[in-house]
C-alpha cells in the first residue's frame, strides 16, 4: 500500500539539553514523503521522508534564526533533513525501522522505534489514513553540528544528545 505523508498533520519534534539544567523543545512542521507499507511483507516496506529545515520553531525567533545559521543546520546550504529506510523489522506491537538519516550534509544509519501503526480509517473526504509515532536518539556532533559554548561552572550550553519524536499521518486514495 502506497501512502503519502500528510504534511498538514505530521511533524518532527526534538528535545535537547540547554545549559545542563533544562530541555529545549522544538518542531519542524513541514514534513513530506512516501511510505510503502505492507505488514504482511515488511521486506517491501520503504519510507522516504524529508523535513524542511526552515520550518524549525522553538517558539523563540532569535534561537530559531541561530539554529538556521551555519552554527547549526545551515539552512541555506542544507535545506532538508532526509530519511530513507533500509530495513523494517517487527518489535513486539511495533517496528524497528533502520535507515539513512542525512542532516547538515552528513548521512548516518539510525533506527527508529515505531509504536504500532494505526489501522486504516476512512476520513470524511474519502482518503484512507494511518498514523504512527516514532522515536530515535542521535548525537548532533555525529552530523557535523559541533557549535557549543562552555559554561563558567563547567559543562556546555547545548547538549549533544537529541531526542527525536515523529508524529506522522499518512494518506492514500480509497480503492
Amino acid at each position: 500500500m502506497n501512502y503519502q505523508i500528510d504534511p498538514q498533520h505530521s511533524a518532527a519534534q526534538f528535545k535537547v539539553r540547554h545549559m545542563m539544567i533544562a530541555n529545549v523543545k522544538g518542531e519542524f512542521d513541514r514534513v513530506k514523503g512516501t511510505v510503502e507499507f505492507d505488514p504482511a511483507n515488511l521486506a517491501a516496506t520503504k519510507i522516504n521522508a524529508a523535513v524542511d529545515v526552515a520550518s524549525i520553531s522553538t517558539r523563540e525567533p532569535d534561537r530559531d534564526n541561530h539554529l538556521k545559521s551555519p552554527d547549526f543546520f545551515d539552512v541555506e546550504k542544507y535545506p532538508e533533513i532526509t530519511f530513507n529506510s533500509t530495513q523494517v523489522q517487527t518489535d513486539g506491537d511495533g517496528y524497528k525501522v533502520t535507515g539513512d538519516l542525512t542532516i547538515h550534509g552528513v548521512t548516518k544509519p539510525i533506527t527508529l522505534e515505531v509504536e504500532s501503526v494505526s489501522p486504516e480509517m476512512k476520513d470524511p473526504w474519502g482518503l484512507l489514513r494511518r498514523g504512527l509515532t516514532a522515536t530515535a536518539h542521535i548525537n548532533r556532533k555525529d552530523f557535523g553540528m559541533v557549535f557549543n559554548m562552555p559554561l563558567d561552572g563547567g559543562g556546555w550550553v547545548v547538549g549533544d544528545k537529541v531526542d527525536i519524536t515523529l508524529d506522522v499521518e499518512m494518506t492514500r486514495a480509497a480503492q
